[in-house]
Formats: structure tokens, C-alpha cells, sequence
């Protein structure tokens, strides 16, 4: 199925407010969870931790792990215990992104690094993994931990190499990529082949969630480089031009810098070396004139086809659809 043709059966039939309430009351199951499971007699845990979950946000990975499960006739409610998981995961992730990149904007929102300080943040990051893992065993499934141990050492992996890419002009496409997929899409990829594994579906159909899921988290992450030049900063809950500020060589700078001329490649090396986000017009003229946006936009179209693809051979479900219109939101979004 091509992505246009999934695009038209998808949108004729069901959009992403759609999706939302065809999982209501599952995703009323998972936050009810989740509120439960943040409660700790440590007050300051309960406040950080109630703050960021509250905090808006599309909650899609955990989404993903009902949508995977029920595409597949999952009818027990691991797959409530999965989602949270998955979320809590996620969380931390994000307050420990927003010390090491000294954020103070969320999601529209102050960080709890800039409200709590970096300390409050790291340890709470830690609280919500290791919640995480105390949750996830209670699922009695090896596979469902060895998916979720890997996950989490490869998210690792992946932060670190990104630290590696800081400040570096010369950073290839090879390179980020290898970055997003270890940071980002792996989390992804985890969602969906849980939600499949919970089902104790065919292999067939773990691998092909598992491989949707990995094309639709890239996808994302190419969308959200597009969006740090493009997108509304009031609609996209973070200051614009954040990654250029904080010396990440994300996909439109790379291609501009191996596309643009001597002159241009030199300012955004500069640029990327000082962390100048004072720079960010001229850097954002060159990006567009040297068709770096309109590039990263076309890839991240290739990975949401190819997510889309991975699926055709699940059964026909509203789940199913569901997922296909994800990949089509997952390019379309500007927030």
C-alpha cells in the first residue's frame, strides 16, 4: 500500500481526534495507572512527577503499545501496565534532556529543572526508570524485559552520542541518524513490538510492529528538526531554533552545510561550533535556500511510507487504521 493511498483510505475514515477517542477508555485506564504509580511518600517526587506528566503532550508512545495490542485482539490488560511503562520511560528521558541541554521551556511550560533545579530533576528521572522497571516485572514475561533492558541501555547509548555530536560541524547524516534511532525511535519501536508480544502474536507480526514502530519514531524526530525552523514557538511548546542554540547538528543543518556554497557551509560550522543561536535568521535563510527543510520533510515521508508498509500484513482492524493514520499525522503535525 503506498503511503497516498493509505493516506486517502485513512483520512476518509478516521483522523487523529478520531484515534483518541477510539482508545478513550484504554487511555483512561493508562492515566488512572499512571497517577497511581507516581505516588510516593516522598512529596517532592509527587510534585515533580505529577507536574511533567500533567504537562500536556501527546502521550503517543503509550498509545502505541494499546493501539499494537489491540490490532491484534489483546483482551487482558498488560498492555495498560506496558503503556505506563512506556510513558514513565519517556519521562525521564525528558527531565534528564532538559538538564543536560539546560532547557527551560517544555511543552509550553517551564521545565522542573528550571522550577526544581537540575539535582530534583536527575534523581526524579531516576525514580520514574526505576518505577519503571518495578511495574514492567510485574507483567512476569522475560521477552517483555529483555525488549525494555535493551531499550532503555540503547536510549543511554543514544544520549551519549549525541553529547559526542555537540558542537561538531563535521557530524555526518550516518552519524544523527545512528543518534535519532538510538534516542528516539528505538522507544518507538519498543511501544509497538510490546503491544504485539503482550498479544502473544505471530513473530511475523511482532517484527512488522516492531519495524513500524522504528520508521514512525524517525519520522518523528525528522518532523521535529523541521518544526525547530518552521513550526510556531507558541504551538510548539519550545523556544525555536533551541537545537541551534544548543549546538545540535540536527538533518537540515548537516544537508545544508554538504549542499550550500563554501560560504554558507563555513557560517553554520560556525555557527554549530559556538552554539549561536543568535544566528538563528541566517542560519534559517540558508537552511531554506539551500532545500535542507524540503529534504528532511521528504525523509521523514520515506520512513512514515515505509511504517505504514511494515503493517500491511496485520489483520484489518480500526487499530490497524488507527496506526496507518499515526505515520500520516506523524509528517503532517506542526507541533
Amino acid at each position: 500500500m503506498s503511503m497516498a493511498n493509505a493516506n486517502q483510505n485513512s483520512a476518509s475514515n478516521i483522523d487523529f481526534s478520531s484515534i483518541k477517542s477510539l482508545m478513550a477508555e484504554e487511555n483512561s485506564a493508562v492515566d488512572q495507572l499512571i497517577v497511581h504509580e507516581l505516588k510516593s511518600d516522598v512529596v517532592l517526587i509527587n510534585q515533580i512527577g505529577q507536574y511533567i506528566v500533567n504537562s500536556g503532550g501527546k502521550r503517543l508512545r503509550p498509545l502505541l503499545v494499546l493501539l499494537a495490542a489491540e490490532s491484534l485482539n489483546y483482551k487482558g490488560t498488560h498492555h495498560h501496565i506496558l503503556a505506563a511503562v512506556i510513558e514513565f520511560i519517556h519521562t525521564a528521558t525528558l527531565l534528564h534532556d532538559d538538564v543536560v541541554d539546560s532547557s527551560d521551556l517544555r511543552r509550553g511550560k517551564e521545565t522542573a529543572n528550571a522550577i526544581w533545579g537540575n539535582a530534583a530533576s536527575v534523581l526524579v528521572g531516576d525514580f520514574l526508570y526505576s518505577r519503571a522497571f518495578e511495574m514492567m516485572v510485574r507483567v512476569q514475561s522475560m521477552r517483555v524485559m529483555d525488549i525494555l533492558s535493551h531499550t532503555t541501555n540503547a536510549i543511554a547509548e543514544g544520549e551519549v552520542l549525541q553529547l559526542l555530536n555537540v558542537n561538531d560541524p563535521d557530524t555526518t547524516e550516518a552519524r544523527y541518524r545512528e543518534v535519532i534511532k538510538r534516542k528516539t525511535a528505538i522507544l518507538f519501536s519498543a511501544a509497538t513490538e510490546l503491544g504485539a508480544v503482550i498479544a502473544e502474536a505471530e513473530e511475523q507480526h511482532i517484527k512488522a510492529l516492531a519495524k513500524y514502530g522504528m520508521h514512525l519514531g524517525t519520522a518523528f524526530q525528522l518532523v521535529d528538526d523541521v518544526l525547530d525552523y518552521t513550526a510556531n514557538a507558541e504551538e510548539l511548546g519550545k523556544n525555536i531554533g533551541d537545537d541551534l542554540a544548543e549546538g545540535k547538528p540536527t538533518l537540515p543543518l548537516i544537508y545544508a552545510i554538504n549542499n550550500g556554497s563554501i560560504e554558507q557551509a563555513n557560517f553554520l560550522k560556525n555557527a554549530i561550533k559556538e552554539g549561536d543561536g543568535e544566528a538563528f535568521n541566517e542560519v534559517f535563510e540558508i537552511v531554506k535556500s539551500t532545500g535542507a527543510i524540503a529534504y528532511t520533510e521528504n525523509c521523514a515521508k520515506e520512513e512514515a511510507e515505509m511504517a505504514a508498509r511494515s503493517i500491511n500484513n496485520l489483520p484489518d482492524s480500526p487499530y490497524k487504521e488507527a496506526l496507518i493514520t499515526l505515520a500520516e499525522f506523524s509528517v503532517q503535525r506542526s507541533y
